[in-house]
């Protein structure tokens, strides 16, 4: 698994780090089972504080994404898996909705940027 962060992103770095790994499980690149590189391994990589690192799991695993399980490590969840193809279906429906209010794409695209 390989996470970078976004050193543009203003976000504090533990929801950066949860939200790298949200789109790893979303993406199909951790699947339910699979073990994650410990905190430890994780924060080498990212160069970030190991506290920082273990919140950002914290919080996944508290959304029941994540399980911690004393000597054997972090996996991803059973059933953790919110596949992308969800993600689009939900682009499609605003899109269209968007389109039949009289909004161009580009105006939608606009919206997106404003409320970010």
């Amino acid at each position: 698994m390989l996470l970078r962060l976004d050193t543009t992103d203003t976000r504090p770095l533990h929801e950066q780090v949860a939200a790298a790994i949200r789109r790893a499980i979303a993406e199909g690149e951790c699947r339910a089972g699979e073990h994650l590189p410990s905190a430890r391994d994780l924060s080498a990589a990212l160069d970030l504080n190991v506290n920082t690192v273990l919140r950002g799991l914290r919080e996944l695993r508290d959304e029941g994404l994540l399980e911690f399980r004393r000597g054997r490590g972090i996996t991803v969840a059973e059933g953790a898996a919110a596949p992308r193809s969800g993600l689009r279906i939900k682009v499609r429906e605003l899109v269209a909705e968007a389109s039949r209010l009289g909004y161009s794409r580009t105006d939608l695209i606009d919206m997106i940027r404003e409320s970010s």
